[in-house]
């Protein structure tokens, strides 16, 4: 399987320190997750149904027409491809390494490419797999250049798919409220806003053709009951979220100044992660270690990528160990 980040066992086996003494910075999830009140007796005992609200309160949450909660992203990430007859298909790079694996795994024809160069070249795809916000590239696109790349690809049975797994800080941007059109796909997920990584959720917002396709692919029982109580409650949930969205975007600012303050200066970023190149990474990666301060590595090009500090001792840590390490 592919390098992710959140690896945080392991790296306390690798470097001999104990799991609670490390600061966990190696993903994109919010460490201000949304408060999980108790779970009902019930949602453990039944079986998911899928009447119990959660498909409405997504639609109105993401804006979206018609949509299917997925076990996460990730599961929708691996299925789309079996969709489709063998296809060339274009994808973002960097990005999230799992789409081009995917589309590889199931024989198509794949090619990954910086998003200008993707965008210049509408006519070379079949499938053009897009990251808004990119993770970790930072990558922003115009909804009316997304909409364009869209009609051109649908016009000749192609699709457009957009992960906006990271969208929910500002989701003005996103492309949901647009997929009733055939071959527009955006994925999301409720794990890195929410702060629900656990649950393994996500919804995947597209016609009904599609879904009705995907979901055949996935089979019954998606997600947990469990899973479906908490996100039907946290979904809803507007106050949290407007003031959960102000919280990340100050602290990913103040994330960015730390860091370019010891020369390290984002070349892109998001409301919930900075991502830095820099011709050391690796070494940097490992000596954060050494301190018990995880990031995520990237080899290519090689760069680092740093969640959000929890709270003020972790950003007094990370500005401690940052002036160590790069002094």
């Amino acid at each position: 399987m592919l390098e992710h980040g959140g690896r945080l066992r392991r790296a306390a086996h690798e470097y001999g320190i104990p799991l609670e003494a490390w600061l966990d910075l190696s993903t994109g999830i919010s460490p201000f997750g949304w408060p999980v009140p108790d779970i009902p007796s019930a949602a453990w005992r039944r079986l998911p149904e899928d009447d119990d609200g959660l498909a409405e309160a997504a639609r109105a949450y993401y804006e979206a027409p018609q949509l299917l909660p997925v076990a996460g992203s990730q599961a929708a990430i691996q299925a789309l491809p079996w969709l489709r007859a063998t296809s060339h298909v274009g994808i973002i790079a960097p990005g999230y390494a799992e789409h081009a694996h995917a589309w590889q795994r199931a024989g198509h024809h794949v090619k990954t490419l910086a998003a200008r160069e993707l965008l210049a070249n509408i006519g070379a795809w079949d499938v053009l797999v897009l990251i808004h916000p990119n993770n970790p590239g930072g990558d922003r696109f115009a909804v009316e250049e997304l909409l364009m790349a869209h009609a051109e690809l649908a016009a000749r049975g192609g699709w457009l798919v957009v992960d906006e797994a990271f969208m929910d800080v500002a989701p003005q941007q996103s492309l949901c409220r647009y997929t009733d059109r055939a071959g527009l796909v955006v994925l999301r997920s409720a794990g890195k806003f929410f702060g629900l990584a656990g649950a393994r959720a996500g919804f995947v917002c597209a016609s009904p053709a599609l879904l009705e396709s995907l979901q055949e692919q996935l089979g019954p029982w998606a997600l947990s009951g469990p899973a479906r109580y908490v996100l039907r409650q946290a979904l809803t949930d507007r106050a949290w979220q407007a003031s959960a969205r102000v919280r990340l975007l100050r602290t990913s600012e103040r994330l960015a100044v730390l860091l370019a303050r010891h020369g390290l200066a984002p070349a892109a970023g998001c409301g919930l992660f900075q991502w830095c190149r820099h011709d050391t990474a690796a070494r940097m990666h490992r000596a954060l270690a050494e301190r018990g301060i995880l990031t995520r590595l990237f080899d290519g090009p090689p760069s680092l990528r740093f969640g959000l500090p929890p709270d003020e001792a972790a950003f007094e840590r990370l500005d401690q160990a940052l002036a160590e390490v790069l002094r």
